[in-house]
């Protein structure tokens, strides 16, 4: 259970709540029992990322403060798509909905509690929106939504210029009617999503009023921006999925670390479950010494053990000790080092024939800008090969000195490092 009395207060400390339908109906709902709630995910890739991040905890604190979780995979709505600016989605197809639908339920699987007296329940809205016929969906549902409303959303009315189809136009239909369904057979009188779906949780609310005169609950949590306004998540790789094959867990892990000081504080209280106190005593000592970067390394470690476990994270924090001279290159398996290295900079050379010397390498790595250099980088001490340091200018790395995977580190000075792949 919950350290604190009411849950509500809880998430509005850590800074989820951006709306609420009745913030003090809420918060007395949320005080007098088990409430049901619900959270939606529509399957428009093949993992969750950052932004549904939010959603997952948020669905978690819920739960664990005594709250009933029903999760939702949409496959249905993945099929059409919730209109959004840039313009209409790219429509997949039905078995590509149908495996990530399957992909997301088993990510979304490892973060809550399935069994217990709150245990969460998986739904899936194409399990009610398949046999429904076009004439009951506009009688039953349709006949509830004032045209003039839905022109009035956002999204919809900067859509109108460029252009919107009727079937992104009439998404907010499908998203509500899920709400009205799991009102009807569950019992559940809360939903939440991020602050842009609050026209569909607020869609979905008005349809449980109308159509069957209930009485429920919405709030919407806010987008998580850099200090500059801009989305999280968007590095060059795309999105910050949370599947290893998609991000390897090394570079999951260092971009937590690498969080602007301005935005640590936010950004702990978001993604990690470490109480107010905690939180407070790491904000006031991050502002004191930001060079240490402890909440940095305190959310890195967090978000990262919530994502891929514990021994996952373990072995990324002995790679990054062990990268710059700190620890053991060898025990660390290939996968870790090599996610490691990509991430700071990698090339290949030839194992066998043609193999190149150090001073090639440096050079290739990026670590010296001609041989001249690199040849003088040797003379002063500066070139390490695998934490060791090269006095030799002449060295031809071999497989002898391969790593698990067939890496070589290379390093010049403290900080500059390279990876090289023998191949």
């Amino acid at each position: 259970m919950s350290t604190h009395a009411n849950v509500l207060d809880d998430l509005e400390w850590r800074g989820l709540v951006a709306n609420s339908t009745d913030r003090d109906a809420l918060h007395e709902h949320l005080g007098t029992g088990s409430v049901r709630y619900y959270v939606g995910f529509d399957p428009t890739a093949p993992s969750l990322h950052l932004g549904n991040l939010v959603q997952i905890l948020t669905a978690r604190r819920l739960q664990e403060a005594g709250h009933t979780p029903y999760l939702l995979v949409g496959g249905a709505t993945g099929l059409i798509g919730d209109p959004r600016d840039s313009g209409e989605r790219t429509l997949n197809s039905a078995e590509t909905v149908k495996e990530w639908v399957e992909r997301l339920r088993a990510q979304l699987e490892r973060f809550l509690d399935f069994d217990g007296p709150h245990a969460a329940t998986m739904v899936n809205n194409h399990d009610w929106t398949a046999s429904l016929s076009t004439i009951d969906f506009l009688r039953d549902i349709g006949k509830h939504f004032p045209v003039n409303r839905m022109l009035a959303r956002e999204t919809v009315k900067r859509r109108l210029e460029s252009g919107i189809s009727f079937t992104e136009f009439s998404y907010v239909l499908l998203q509500s009617m899920d709400y009205l369904n799991l009102h009807r057979d569950h019992g559940i009188t809360l939903q939440f999503g991020g602050s842009d779906q609050w026209g569909n949780l607020t869609g979905g609310v008005e349809l449980v009023r109308r159509a069957d005169g209930g009485h429920v609950h919405a709030f919407s949590t806010p987008l998580i921006t850099k200090a500059d306004g801009t989305k999280y998540g968007k590095s060059e790789g795309g999105a910050l999925w949370l599947d290893p094959e998609m991000l390897s867990p090394y570079a999951f892990y260092q971009f937590w670390l690498n969080v602007e000081d301005a935005k640590v504080g936010e950004l702990l209280r978001v993604f990690t479950f470490l109480d107010h106190e905690e939180i407070e005593s790491l904000e006031a000592e991050s502002a004191e010494k930001p060079y240490l970067r402890l909440g940095q390394k305190a959310l890195a470690a967090h978000v990262t053990t919530l994502v891929h476990g514990a021994e996952e994270t373990a072995r990324i924090e002995a790679a990054s000790a062990a990268l710059f001279g700190g620890g053991d290159l060898t025990a660390l398996p290939g996968t870790t080092l090599g996610a490691a290295l990509r991430e700071a900079g990698a090339v290949t050379a030839p194992a066998g024939e043609g193999r190149l010397g150090i001073v090639d390498l440096l050079v290739a790595s990026g670590l010296a800008k001609s041989k001249g250099e690199a040849r003088r980088t040797v003379g002063e001490g500066g070139a390490y090969l695998n934490n060791e340091r090269v006095t030799d200018p002449d060295l031809v790395p071999g497989p002898e000195h391969a790593l698990d995977g067939g890496w070589l580190v290379l390093r010049r000075g403290k900080k500059n490092l390279a990876g090289v792949e023998l191949v």
